[in-house]
């Protein structure tokens, strides 16, 4: 649960004025404890909507029986009960899902690391309803000590895993809902539909045109805790937007915010001025991780190593003068594309 801010992004209609809309068919539902929209522009007369409907949940159901840090019978959950530091077999899935994060663990430095859990959930930010709390120096000392990417390796060719020690805990948090969203929009393709917006939790992904005939419009919010306003709009489509934000889920102590963002470097909340991330890339678990990773590396080291991979990545900087926009250079590309 490293943390990202569900519906920093969402979309918006943006169309010549007096222009027909085209029909579109819309889905929507819970998932992974929080929502998902699908929005199917023009589906073919002949689309068969209603199974379409069945895999859709189908999908869902089968990610948070492989994912789900709240399900106690989710392969995830079985993998951190179990006490074995020998190799586990898993499915393919799990097995693809912690093999690609450990990927990105290593691109960011250690910013993004699904072995944070036990970190997360010991400043109460995990599941269920946790105590708000400053943990000792010496808690999150024990805590650290579990967390890490060298903790976990993957052998997706058996497929198995294998951890250092019972108390490591993976948490697919800031991966899973990314996934989900490339496995339907994955569905939608092999359906040979064309024109559509997959999102779940503010993460989403886009193929084709809107009911407008135009691009897909994202409206990226104004870091505000209470009302969500517009701050930005971008224009995508064929692509992936995942964001990640601090400023709706904190606490606070003694006059101090501390965020549920927490660096898996240090073992506590972020404390820096970059306020939200936005990352355009191909798919959108990528997206997803990569925008909780350079939240986590701050307004300095995030736009650094976004320009360094070549990453289409936007930021918000809070100042005393208010917020100021940051940006890469593939971002400002995709602007103008």
């Amino acid at each position: 649960m490293q943390a990202r801010l569900a519906l920093l992004v969402s979309f918006v209609a943006i169309g010549a004025c007096g222009d027909p809309l085209l029909p579109s068919y819309d889905l929507s539902g819970n998932t992974m404890g929080t929502t998902f929209n699908i929005t199917l522009v023009a589906p073919p007369a002949d689309a068969d909507l209603d199974a379409l409907r069945e895999q859709v949940y189908k999908t869902l159901e089968n990610i948070e029986d492989i994912a789900s840090t709240y399900r106690e019978d989710s392969e995830l959950s079985r993998f951190n009960r179990n006490p074995s530091i020998d190799w586990i077999d898993v499915t393919h899935e799990f097995c693809d899902m912690v093999d690609a994060a450990i990927a990105v663990n290593k691109a960011t430095h250690g910013a993004f690391d699904v072995t944070v859990g036990p970190l997360v959930n010991l400043w109460g930010f995990g599941p269920g309803d946790g105590e708000d709390r400053i943990p000792t120096d010496e808690e999150i000392a024990a805590a650290l000590s579990f967390v890490g990417a060298n903790q976990v390796e993957a052998d997706c060719r058996q497929p198995a895993l294998i951890k250092t020690s019972p108390d490591v805990y993976v948490d697919l948090s800031g991966w899973a809902k990314g996934y989900a969203v490339d496995e339907i929009a994955t569905l939608l393709d092999r359906r040979k539909l064309t024109n559509y917006l997959v999102e779940i939790g503010g993460e989403l992904r886009v193929r084709g045109h809107n009911a407008e005939q135009g691009k897909f419009a994202v409206a990226i919010e104004k870091p505000n805790k209470n009302n969500k306003m517009e701050y930005s709009i971008l224009r995508v489509t064929d692509t992936a937007v995942a964001t990640s934000g601090d400023y709706r889920n904190y606490f606070e102590n003694d006059g101090r915010r501390y965020s549920h963002m927490i660096d898996p470097r240090t073992g506590r909340p972020i404390d820096h001025e970059l306020t939200g991330v936005t990352v355009v890339s191909k798919t959108t678990a990528f997206a997803d991780a990569m925008a909780t990773a350079l939240m986590v590396l701050g307004p300095q080291d995030g736009p650094a190593l976004a320009e360094e991979r070549d990453l289409a990545a936007y930021f918000l900087v809070r100042t005393d003068s208010g917020i100021i926009e940051k940006s890469t250079s593939r971002f400002e590309e995709l602007k103008q594309e």
